[in-house]
């Protein structure tokens, strides 16, 4: 009674469980997530088809076709899908992702192919299980369960680095409260194991074999439970964290973009009020010709302006008052004028001048045009 449930519960459980892991993996694949992040969606999701499988056979096996718990088929088939679930739960272990050292059986995995690693595991166990069952299958002294030593070990190794590596992913999502829940699930697969190897009529020695048999259906069906239960925990906080990852990328993306937004602004804010420093310039510059193009020029200072523009250079305003034959206090004065007429002040005068009058071509008002 006790195993048709088991096997009726762990079927239905993990079939259903496969089914939505299945789809969950198809939509992050058309989503566009990344191959390697959901790869691990999709082994987990086998493990636990297998599962399934396992259990809905033994239980038309069993129930229907009445054949013997005990059957060598029936515990060769049991041990085929065993093996075949921890080889699925090893390619989902490089998953599962986190900031640590991957263990060693993630490292090995990592170093084949997928298909490389499954052809090793299946030759290497295949050649293993054949010695086991060619020396068993028709000696009755043999327990059934010696096939079991196959799985023993890998199982045991598969639950030692499952730990780890869920503690790992866990404790990088600041989820360290789930240590406790892992650590049950590492010594439910434990007694499991235990509960495959050890002859029970070895135990029916010490043990109510009723106790016995309901400690072997619970333990098988609760360590399912939390490994899926652990799975689904894992996926949903990997899939919220995908989800924040891609937020703060996006977030990153836009603040980039508005750093680069912000630059350009300030760039054409700098080019603008430069323009518009050189529009101010050539205004003052056009209002400046336009108050000089107003003012008139006696005919002595225009004279006087040329003699500047073509002695101001290597001549003091006494030697161009010579040059003149006028005396150099007149000169001064018609410099004093004409300063004041153009608003000129400073020590720079005679050279705001002199410019002044070769830009305005003064030289013609004078009989020095001849000589240039």
């Amino acid at each position: 009674m006790f195993i048709t449930i088991e096997y009726t519960v762990t079927a239905i459980v993990c079939l259903i469980s496969a089914v939505v892991i299945q789809r969950i993996f198809s939509k992050e694949k058309l989503r566009g997530a990344d191959q390697n992040a959901i790869e691990g969606i999709k082994w987990f999701g086998l493990a636990i088809f297998v599962w399934g499988l396992g259990a809905l056979v033994n239980l038309v096996l069993v129930t229907w076709l009445k054949w013997p718990a005990t059957n060598k088929i029936l515990i060769y088939f049991g041990v085929l899908v065993s093996l075949a679930n921890s080889l699925f739960i090893i390619l989902s272990l490089p998953s599962i992702e986190h900031q640590q050292k991957p263990g060693i059986l993630v490292r090995l995995v990592q170093r084949f192919s997928i298909r490389e690693f499954v052809g090793v595991y299946c030759g290497v166990l295949g050649m293993i299980a054949f010695v086991f069952i060619a020396s068993s299958y028709g000696n009755e002294e043999i327990s059934n369960n010696f096939i079991w030593l196959i799985d023993i070990p890998i199982s045991i190794l598969v639950a030692i680095s499952l730990l780890f590596e869920l503690n790992k992913a866990f404790k990088g999502r600041q989820m360290k409260f789930m240590y406790l829940p892992t650590l049950v699930l590492f010594v439910l697969i434990i007694v499991a194991v235990s509960h495959r190897i050890i002859p029970q009529d070895k135990v029916l020695q010490f043990i109510d074999q009723q106790f016995w048999s309901v400690l072997g259906s619970i333990t098988a069906i609760s360590f399912k439970f939390l490994f899926i239960l652990l799975f689904s925990i894992l996926l949903y906080s990997w899939k919220f964290l995908s989800e924040k990852e891609q937020q703060q990328n996006l977030a990153q993306k836009l603040e980039v973009q508005n750093t680069k937004l912000n630059k350009a602004i300030e760039q054409l804010e700098l080019a603008n009020e430069s323009h518009l420093d050189t529009i101010k310039s050539l205004k003052r510059n056009l209002k400046v010709l336009k108050e000089t193009a107003k003012i008139e020029f006696s005919e002595r200072q225009k004279e006087v302006l040329g003699y500047l523009a073509h002695y101001g250079d290597d001549k003091s305003y006494t030697e161009i008052a010579k040059e003149m034959h006028i005396s150099v206090d007149g000169f001064q004065t018609h410099i004093h004028q004409i300063k004041k007429m153009l608003n000129i002040s400073g020590s720079s005068g005679k050279e705001q001048l002199i410019k002044f009058a070769k830009a305005n071509n003064f030289l013609k008002y004078t009989s020095l045009k001849d000589d240039a």
